[in-house]
């Protein structure tokens, strides 16, 4: 059985003028996501801006997600790190809190080989017994899990269960696919082909577009799940336009800035995030409203 299937939210972290999380306005995104269909949250990624965050933070907004999703859809944990011994460590306490499933982003910065990439996620694995789905984003971690080392770490990695494939690359995707024999879930990473993506055997996405638009996102993804790509299709290339101004600028800068113009109280960011230019924001907020979301400010 999957994780889960359709669309889930790479919720953001909503963070007050003095830098601390707002846990009240991340309880109002999460009761949106879950009122409007979201299939899962997932918490601490990249969109989530957990590169920013002490250990203590991620832990407590990590366990703090848990208790007020109350078991409503899936909450997958971004734990990730480049040092193995950090996430092995945030691991184990989203284990420990409950979580449904952990994120694993390949380490950056200093890399790794493949075989290091083996190593590092399989003593993750070991260390934990709830899934993993590993994180191939190599356009920001300048590290590119191989098909052939996926299959690897499934291999030892009795745990290890899906991909969120960032790659962009259908190619590489369906080669993931055919090295892991069909028992890999796959997720989508970009909004731009969630629907390619499904067509080959995807389970759903890992969104950005979710945050501000979670009811269509959801319904893209079930006329998928439904072999219905014909109508998915339409839906994918209505989102283009939106999905495009959502990464003007570096993420989660514009979808941090979309969720204010909705209303909520969530456009601070932590430094090096800066705010979003005020020409990218024009053009945010009219892809916004010809989406159909209404814009507040």
């Amino acid at each position: 059985m999957a994780i889960f299937k359709g669309a889930g939210v790479a919720i953001v972290t909503p963070f007050r003028e003095d830098g601390s999380v707002d846990y009240e306005e991340f309880d109002r995104l999460v009761d949106f996501q879950i009122a409007e269909g979201t299939d899962a949250i997932i918490v601490c990624g990249t969109t989530g801006e957990a590169a920013t965050m002490t250990v203590e933070e991620h832990t407590e907004v990590i366990g703090h997600c848990v208790k007020h999703v109350r078991g409503r859809v899936p909450v997958i944990a971004g734990t990730g790190s480049n040092a193995t011994a950090t996430a092995v460590e945030l691991s184990q306490q989203a284990q420990k809190d409950g979580v449904d499933a952990v994120l694993q982003v390949t380490p950056y910065y200093n890399k790794a080989t493949q075989e290091g990439l083996i190593e590092h996620f399989c003593a993750v694995s070991d260390a934990i017994d709830i899934p993993i789905i590993l994180y191939n984003v190599p356009s920001r971690t300048g590290c590119n899990i191989l098909p052939e080392t996926v299959a690897k770490i499934m291999k030892r990695g009795k745990n290890v269960k899906g991909i969120k494939d960032a790659t962009g690359s259908l190619t590489q995707t369906a080669e993931t696919m055919e090295k892991c024999d069909g028992n890999l879930e796959v997720y989508s990473g970009n909004d731009d082909i969630i629907v390619p993506m499904m067509s080959i055997g995807a389970e759903g996405v890992i969104s950005v577009l979710s945050n501000i638009a979670p009811g269509k996102t959801h319904e893209m993804c079930r006329k998928c799940l439904e072999n219905d790509f014909i109508s998915a299709g339409k839906m994918q290339i209505e989102a283009i336009p939106l999905v495009r101004a959502l990464f003007l600028e570096v993420n989660p800068i514009p979808v941090k800035k979309a969720l204010s113009f909705m209303g909520y109280h969530s456009h601070y960011l932590r430094l090096p995030l800066t705010g979003m230019q005020t020409e990218h924001a024009e053009v945010l907020k009219l892809a916004m409203r010809k989406y159909g979301i209404e814009v507040t400010e």
